[in-house]
């Protein structure tokens, strides 16, 4: 008996034991609803192949799609202090920050890099949307200075991608401030010439779309990107009418002239580049041929119209 119970029936049930699957196999597009094999969305750059929904994506996934070949340099971000208010709800302020950085990539919600796109310099400024929204406190603010900062000692191009629910109430007014200062260092790259770009993905809203989001030279949004300022519930009980479905889209601001294009994940590194190459290059690309002058032909015609003319 202790033969059966010990030998024979461990290997039956090794045999008819389910298999552990392993998760995350499968996802579900917020959109259609189909599910998608995740090799099959890593494949499509997270756009989903039913419907063409561009889902989000993380800001290391976000670098490497923008730079030639997936190749980049991060630079360390300046320190700030971390809790500068003593911020309490439900949770202390450090207790939330902590928990964040647990999870994510990076120390906030901004990640700075440089590299090539298109064959020019370039610094990539990175917003993380799974860090506390991607919002902005003095931590971001000073990362945007230092990437503009960098763009312009490298005489390089510079190009933010927001994702982001606007300020980090924890930090209040030191928050707030960082509006004034994101503009004023996005100031001095447009002085120097340097092209920049902004590339509106999903959501944009708060005060990060209003101040250095909606100051680029050329203004480009991923498709169904959310991008505002207000939420739709708060501006429909101000205004009391019911705004359009489409309200706050990429495609929307795009008819309305606010976005300058709306562009395709998988065509970004692209167009960028090229963008960038029609702004900075200043000599013609090739040898200007020159056109040779055609021969001068006698003008006894005209002479003689304008004899029949005097008589």
């Amino acid at each position: 008996m202790s033969w059966l119970t010990e030998f024979v029936r461990p290997k039956i049930q090794k045999l008819v034991r389910r298999t552990d699957v392993p998760e995350n196999l499968w996802h579900k597009c917020p959109s259609c609803e189909q599910m998608i094999f995740h090799r099959d969305l890593a494949k499509n750059k997270h756009v989903c192949q039913h419907c063409g929904h561009h889902m989000r994506i993380s800001a290391k996934d976000r670098l490497e799609l923008l730079f030639d070949e997936g190749k980049y340099q991060l630079i360390e971000l300046p320190s700030v202090p971390v809790d500068p208010l003593k911020f309490r709800d439900q949770k202390k302020y450090t207790d939330r920050l902590k928990a964040a950085q647990a999870k994510a990539t990076y120390k906030d919600a901004l990640a700075v890099a440089h590299g090539d796109v298109g064959g020019h310099a370039t610094v990539v400024a990175v917003f993380d949307f799974s860090f506390m929204g991607g919002s902005m406190g003095t931590a971001v603010g000073e990362g945007i200075v230092a990437a503009a900062e960098l763009a312009t000692v490298q005489d390089a191009a510079l190009i933010i991608v927001p994702a982001s629910g606007g300020a980090r109430m924890q930090e209040g007014i030191l928050s707030l401030m960082q509006m004034a200062r994101t503009t004023a260092a996005i100031e001095k790259v447009k002085e120097k010439g340097l092209p920049y770009f902004v590339l509106l993905t999903d959501p944009t809203t708060g005060g990060v779309s209003a101040s250095f989001a909606m100051l680029g030279d050329i203004q480009i949004a991923e498709p169904g990107a959310q991008i505002g300022f207000a939420g739709r519930r708060v501006i429909e009980n101000t205004i009391r009418e019911k705004l359009p479905d489409d309200f706050q889209t990429a495609e929307y601001l795009l008819e309305h002239g606010m976005v300058d294009m709306v562009v395709p994940r998988g065509e970004l590194n692209e167009t960028i580049g090229h963008l960038i190459d029609m702004i900075r290059r200043t000599k013609p690309g090739a040898a200007i041929v020159p056109i040779k002058d055609a021969k001068k032909k006698p003008a006894k015609k005209a002479e003689t119209e304008g004899d029949n003319a005097k008589k």
